[in-house]
């Protein structure tokens, strides 16, 4: 571009050359001058109409501000909305966890009380169609939150009492003390096999070959471990609450008197010590000192024990008890 200047007489005059990248600063300047022409403008005329209240540019203003509260209000809106939907699946679940605690209180032996349970499901966008405002859902939060905290501590106790009920289940002699072996005299009165008068069996005999091994009936702690004339080889466990269960006429023993043993642990093995006619364990459950038909500790474990067979002394004094009738 050729641009000459002259002076108002024409006796002066100046060619101007604008080449390409004159022309691009230029238009760059230009707009630069716009720009803060027009900034200032906005500062001097439009800010100082928005504060002093101008009617025209007041009215834009309120526009504007309308517009961006009502756009901010949507967004809001939609962010509650989503949040009050995930706080009405987390009633649901809360819903189904009532449910299992419902039951699992009644295995504990632990009621639930009123302030732990959900309040019953009524109104509000977790159910209805209207939207929960800011200040309900807080609140709708709040509650479901204070519940969660007592179920919390409730299924803690839960969980503390059902462990002590299987802690309690482990010290009681449920567990067959020599599995697969053959149930040799019961619980009773019987035909003393070396005496042959009328004497109380105050355990079990359990027939086995010698060195088989005899197991723990549940977890305690070994109290006695000795040489008994009537008992041989003798183990004796305290499994607390008075119940202590005694293993006689064993070969050997592999426990010592405050050892801690735990259930189906390897005590001794079978033997033939003491007074006995045979290899077998004789097994008894004391409660409280006071002998109990172990039977009925094996059986409340799932033991089925096959019906004693009768020794020659006992079959003797059945026969000779037939034939005085």
């Amino acid at each position: 571009m050729h641009l000459i200047i002259t002076d108002a007489w024409l006796a002066k005059s100046k060619p101007l050359h604008l080449s390409g990248a004159k022309l691009i600063l230029a238009g760059l300047a230009l707009s630069l001058l716009l720009m803060l022409v027009s900034f200032g403008l906005y500062h001097l005329v439009f800010l100082k109409g928005a504060r002093e209240g101008w009617p025209v540019i007041g009215s834009l203003v309120k526009l504007v501000v309308k517009d961006e509260f009502d756009q901010r209000d949507r967004y809001m809106r939609e962010n509650i909305d989503a949040m009050a939907k995930r706080v009405g699946e987390m009633q649901a679940k809360l819903l189904q966890l009532e449910q299992l605690t419902e039951r699992v209180s009644q295995l504990a032996g632990v009621p639930v009380p009123p302030a732990a349970k959900l309040p019953p499901a009524a109104g509000g966008a977790l159910i209805g169609n209207h939207s929960l405002s800011l200040e309900q859902l807080q609140k709708t939060v709040a509650d479901l939150e204070a519940i969660n905290t007592q179920k919390v501590d409730i299924l803690t106790l839960m969980e503390t009492r059902l462990f002590d009920q299987k802690i309690a289940k482990l010290l009681v002699p449920t567990a067959q003390p020599v599995p697969g072996s053959h149930l040799g005299s019961a619980f009773g009165w019987r035909s003393d096999p070396i005496t042959g008068r009328s004497a109380l069996h105050t355990g079990l005999d359990f027939q086995a070959d010698p060195g088989t091994p005899i197991l723990a009936a549940a977890g305690g702690v070994v109290v006695v471990q000795e040489y008994h004339a009537a008992y041989g080889n003798m183990v004796e466990i305290d499994h607390g609450n008075g119940l202590i269960t005694r293993y006689a006429h064993a070969s050997a023993t592999f426990v010592k008197k405050g050892d801690l043993v735990k259930r189906g642990q390897k005590i001794a093995a079978v033997g033939s010590t003491g007074r006995s006619t045979g290899p077998h364990l004789h097994f008894e459950v004391l409660a409280d000192g006071t002998p109990q038909d172990p039977q009925t500790f094996l059986t409340k474990g799932g033991t089925t024990l096959p019906p004693s067979m009768p020794t020659d002394s006992s079959a003797k004094a059945n026969s000779e008890t037939q034939s005085k009738r």
